[in-house]
């Protein structure tokens, strides 16, 4: 129940209050206008309370049972699978699985507390305590934390202080391709009946590389089919430099053609205009140009019919 300005009065103040008031106006004789005045709530209610307690005394106006099932675990026993399933996988409580569902939880409830519960109802539990089910990030297990770190407060502050230094632009860059049969997300229709999206049936992939700055500056090459090596990183390397017109600190990944000899020479080959820096390996998560391709495959572009002509 609540009073009129908003406020939830939980069962037992409320049983406290109720019997109080119908005491004072059965037993002592105070008036029931003032009292539903002086609390708060409505003429209709306190005279109710009254007529109870004269009817059936003070068990009639007691706090009647919440409706519902009762709940099979305790608050603690409740945050503790709260707190595994958001700290532990499956595997680390020794179920031969990485992900959590809701036959797992149920599993994980019955063996820790010897508990008995539905998938149905493990997941109404689930979305209550506000989680949802989702495709997790994958991370390699060749990942080097300490250098990952080591390279967020030592190496690219270095970089950028001596791209100040000395006038340059520093850019993170990256590779992907796409095809045009790429799958762009799901879209809602009724149960039963999948929807048909029209689009070319011609498979073609196109690759593109593309640099972005921290400003903002995005340059990038698209090629129709083929595989990245040495000589297009170069070609993009060189397209960048012209359209930049300045010094450019490029930082890429620790793939091999980045690296390569050829490569090398080219960049000796600038007098100082272009120096290629690595990230530590594993960790795309440091490369902001991770996000372009993230809007072309999945946020913005990826969502468009691709290779579809209207006038075909």
């Amino acid at each position: 129940m609540r009073k009129p300005d908003g406020r939830k009065i939980d069962h037992g103040t409320l049983e406290t209050i109720r019997i109080r008031v119908a005491r004072q106006i059965v037993d002592d004789g105070a008036n029931a206008d003032e009292l539903a005045k002086a609390l708060g709530f409505s003429r209709a209610a306190v005279f109710s309370w009254a007529q109870q307690y004269r009817d059936g005394g003070i068990e009639a106006l007691r706090a009647k049972p919440i409706p519902g099932r009762p709940k099979k675990m305790t608050d603690q026993q409740a945050d503790q699978i709260y707190t595994i399933l958001c700290t532990k996988t499956p595997d680390q409580m020794q179920f031969d699985f990485q992900l959590w569902t809701r036959w797992l939880v149920r599993d994980l409830i019955a063996r820790l507390f010897g508990i008995s519960i539905t998938e149905q109802a493990v997941g109404r539990m689930l979305r209550r305590w506000g989680m949802s089910p989702q495709r997790p990030t994958t991370q390699a297990t060749q990942r080097d934390e300490a250098k990952v770190m080591r390279w967020k407060t030592e190496q690219f502050p270095k970089i950028r202080a001596e791209a100040r230094q000395v006038g340059a632009t520093v850019y993170f860059g990256d590779e992907a391709s796409v095809r045009t049969d790429h799958h762009g997300g799901a879209t809602w229709a009724p149960v039963g009946e999948t929807p048909v999206i029209s689009r070319t049936g011609d498979r073609k992939s196109v690759l593109m590389l593309s640099a972005v700055s921290a400003q903002g500056k995005l340059h990038f090459m698209l090629q129709q089919g083929g595989s990245v090596d040495s000589k297009v990183f170069i070609e993009f390397c060189r397209k960048l430099l012209q359209d930049d017109g300045g010094k450019v600190f490029l930082i890429v990944d620790n793939v091999s053609y980045h690296d390569s000899k050829a490569v090398r020479r080219f960049v000796a080959g600038t007098d100082g205009r272009l120096r290629i820096f690595f990230l530590s390996p594993y960790a795309p998560d440091t490369n902001p140009d991770e996000w372009v391709w993230n809007n072309v495959k999945t946020a913005q572009i990826g969502r468009k019919m691709m290779g579809v002509d209207p006038s075909e």
